[in-house]
């Protein structure tokens, strides 16, 4: 089937699949489920639920939720999907807090892609944490962090920054968030 330049390239973002044995997704069968629904021109990229494809769909909402039902009614498990279009993508990466600081190792630094902007209630209470030596920076529907030491074993929590958020929401290192954009940026020249 030709490609139809004409639909958008979005960027989908699964959470927590293929972790620790977790929530297990083949991606041959990920980008299978995804041709299901009539996505076209699907790529994977790693194990760790990062799909680039085109779609007809313009309400991103609506894409979102089809894609978490499929996958619950494929695999048995439900899990959020956040979704990105390129432009949204370029933003993140020309947003990002840490960009020209030398001392930074880009390798240490994750962004958590929120469903939703979490508002200024949430904003207020996540910049009083404490997270030295972390740094962490909420702007619109990302989230930056850097870890000083290990990405493992960092000092603060994930968990009471998401309770705190109040909207689901996924993290991807900085390689992988360029890579992404680069996996689009082809498939948009396509």
């Amino acid at each position: 089937m030709p490609t139809d330049v004409s639909q958008p390239v979005v960027i989908c973002l699964l959470r927590g699949v293929n972790l620790g044995g977790h929530n297990k997704v083949k991606m041959e069968a990920l980008r299978a489920l995804c041709e299901s629904l009539g996505l076209r021109d699907v790529q994977t990229y790693l194990q760790s639920g990062n799909v680039v494809f085109r779609t007809k769909e313009r309400d991103l909402a609506r894409l979102s939720r089809l894609i978490e039902d499929a996958i619950e009614k494929e695999f048995g498990f439900r899990t959020d999907v956040v979704l990105r279009t390129p432009a949204e993508l370029r933003g993140v990466i020309a947003r990002n807090p840490f960009a020209k600081r030398r001392d930074i190792d880009p390798s240490r630094v994750l962004v958590t892609f929120l469903a939703a902007d979490p508002g200024p209630e949430a904003r207020e209470k996540v910049s009083k944490i404490d997270t030295q030596p972390e740094e962490l920076y909420l702007d619109g529907r990302e989230f930056y962090m850097y870890f000083v030491g290990s990405m493992a074993r960092p000092k603060i929590s994930w968990m009471a920054i998401a309770k705190m958020l109040k909207t689901p929401g996924t993290g991807r290192n900085w390689n992988t968030v360029r890579k992404l954009l680069e996996i689009a940026d082809k498939l948009e020249g396509a």
